[in-house]
């Protein structure tokens, strides 16, 4: 199934991270996201217009990740926008990562 149309699964504590090897395997299914060598994140920056572009997709955004229970990361400066997802409850990258970046994409 594709990432976009699953759903994020509550996770908890001791769950464990993905592998290098199956967070590759999803990463080739997203476009623009990456994780850097290293890291625990999956992060992509977007570039916007304008400020007010900027704000309305962050706002977009909340609204999905509120729906999906399961939160980025992001700092917004004027028209740029950087993103970072992780699993804070098992410390790495879980499905859910790649699944919520799948569905930031479609916004």
């Amino acid at each position: 199934m594709e990432l976009g149309k699953k759903k994020c699964i509550p996770c908890e504590g001791g769950a464990t991270t993905l592998l290098a090897g199956e967070a590759n395997r999803l990463l080739s299914q997203l476009s623009g996201w990456h994780i850097e060598p290293g890291a625990s994140e999956l992060r992509k920056h977007f570039k916007f217009a304008s400020f007010v572009e900027n704000i309305a997709f962050v706002n977009r955004m909340a609204k999905l990740a509120e729906a999906e229970g399961h939160h980025p990361d992001f700092c917004v400066r004027y028209t740029n926008l950087d993103v970072s997802l992780t699993t804070h409850a098992i410390g790495g990258l879980s499905e859910n990562d790649f699944i919520l970046a799948a569905k930031i994409d479609q916004i």
